[in-house]
């Protein structure tokens, strides 16, 4: 028989929920979405989010700089395996906690002391992280249309107004998508991973078969290292996995669906667990093909509006047409992640207004009764981004800025609560789990295994975080100056002056919770 709850919701309406409803009231909420997602469409959507050919394609021309063919193949290999320690350690909490508000939850409850601060800068974090790397798709989706229209009119350079018009385009879209289409969304999930898969087999199909600019060798296609290109010199390959690292950093933003899945203590961490190996699986037959076909990386480096992958298409097919079939195919993959990844961030968004941590906190966390989702969290995750999109109109570096800013607030965010855990809590919360990594090894090596995930995925993070703070090519310049930490700290200042002008007045945290057992 299922249990019911009668509860009122943030706008003061009664509601009614089943035992997934009653123990999202164990951790203090009342039920407001519809559970209209399962562990199929809820995975489907991290892979969407993950968008493998535009994940490893958009910022390819890094990888190129650091290195070519062995960044890209070994980099990825070994980006999976850091990842997967980080999706691992976020699967148990999230277990542990199953609610929107994720990371900052997380460190509220198993925190021993100091809980409201640690939750407010861990949940900052967690928002901007949310922003920026939805911004850094929506942004990379403009370059990659412009750099397709110059497929075919190779003298076309888009003037800054120019891209920032197109970014625009796609934000309302999609938030139009999103506002609009909730019900259909599970669904657009499941065809954006039957198109995900079709596009890697034809891609892998194509260059296979046409190789225009040549085939390498199994050594070559593999091995091949240049650091000329990049000016770090030793360094040069771990500026190669920029991309793999890019492609994985947003597996935790599928935590805050966890109020529209049914029973998401085990749904959302197995969701969070397979997206790496299921979307590293993938993502190899997309780079092999790549790396076996892939003109000379002097060449690539000089591809229009600095992406790379349309360059290679147009180049190894050897007509316009045929790299504009195979960038075609890599749109709609960046179209479906435009969309999965704006519900994400706008439901982070949601949960933080919630619990009162923002500016216009009982605007931005109320819920549509018509279409039964938070539109205004949604239009202020888009107005945030086409604002920030202005950025673009002084530097020309702004999508590695986004990208950079996205990458890092998400890896700290995630960093903060595992830490916490490991440390202080000693991984008491996350070992009584429904969900953690005794269900995977067994109890004995159930709780070695949580702690080998969880060193090594702050050791990992602490590096990414030193990565992505870095310019691609040395020397630097006005122009390839990597601006992430301006952002990050301006973006700091304004959540710092929010809590000291008003936010420690009434926020007090999320609520207490036992979490559940």
């Amino acid at each position: 028989m299922k249990e019911e709850l009668i509860g009122t919701d943030f706008n003061g309406h009664e509601g009614v929920g089943t035992v997934q409803d009653t123990s999202l009231a164990a951790l203090g909420y009342t039920p407001v979405l519809k559970r209209n997602r399962s562990l199929y469409t809820l995975l489907f959507q991290t892979l969407a989010i993950a968008a493998i050919p535009y994940g490893e394609g958009g910022p390819l021309i890094s990888a190129i700089y650091g290195g070519g063919q062995l960044s890209i193949f070994l980099g990825w290999v070994v980006v999976l395996i850091l990842d997967e320690c980080i999706a691992l350690s976020l699967a148990e909490l999230a277990s542990r906690y199953p609610t929107s508000a994720g990371p900052y939850y997380w460190s509220f409850q198993i925190a021993k002391g100091h809980k409201t601060i640690l939750s407010f800068i861990t949940g900052w974090i967690w928002l901007i992280g949310n922003w920026t790397i939805t911004l850094s798709v929506n942004f990379g989706f403009a370059s990659l249309v412009s750099a397709t229209v110059a497929i075919y009119h190779p003298d076309f350079a888009p003037t800054s107004w120019q891209l920032l018009l197109i970014f625009y385009l796609i934000c309302l879209v999609s938030f139009a998508i999103c506002a609009l289409g909730n019900k259909f969304l599970p669904m657009v999930d499941t065809v954006c991973a039957a198109w995900t898969a079709v596009s890697i087999f034809v891609i892998l199909v194509a260059l296979s078969a046409k190789a225009d600019a040549g085939r390498h060798s199994a050594a070559y296609t593999l091995g091949h290292y240049d650091t000329s290109l990049s000016g770090w010199g030793g360094f040069t390959f771990f500026i190669g996995l920029l991309p793999a690292a890019y492609t994985f950093s947003a597996i935790g933003m599928i935590s805050s669906m966890a109020e529209e899945v049914s029973n998401p203590a085990t749904i959302v961490p197995k969701a969070i667990a397979l997206s790496v190996p299921v979307g590293g699986t993938a993502g190899l037959f997309f780079i092999l093909p790549i790396c076996a076909t892939m003109p000379a990386l002097e060449d690539i480096i000089l591809a229009p509006s600095g992406q790379a992958l349309p360059y290679i298409f147009h180049t190894v097919m050897g007509t316009p047409g045929g790299g504009l079939g195979l960038t075609f195919l890599v749109l709609g993959v960046t179209a479906f992640c435009s969309i999965s990844i704006t519900v994400a961030a706008s439901r982070c968004t949601w949960a933080f207004a919630r619990d009162e941590a923002i500016p216009g906190s009982k605007v931005f966390a109320a819920v549509n009764e018509s279409l039964g989702i938070p539109v205004n969290a949604l239009a202020l995750v888009t107005v945030v981004e086409m604002l920030l999109g202005l950025i673009n109109l002084g530097s020309t570096s702004a999508f590695t800025a986004f990208v950079s800013v996205g990458v890092i607030a998400l890896a700290v965010s995630y960093a903060i609560p595992i830490a916490i855990s490991l440390f202080w809590d000693k991984r008491v919360a996350v070992n009584s789990a429904q969900w953690n990594c005794s269900t995977i090894v067994g109890q004995r090596l159930g709780g070695m295994l949580g702690i080998v995930c969880n060193v090594i995925a702050l050791v990992w993070i602490t590096f990414e975080v030193l990565l992505f703070s870095m310019p691609t090519v040395l020397p630097v310049t006005e122009m390839s100056m990597n601006y992430a930490s301006v952002v990050l700290v301006g973006f700091g200042v304004i959540a710092s002056a929010w809590y000291v002008g008003y936010a420690r007045k009434v926020y007090k945290g999320p609520p207490a919770s036992d979490g559940l057992t």
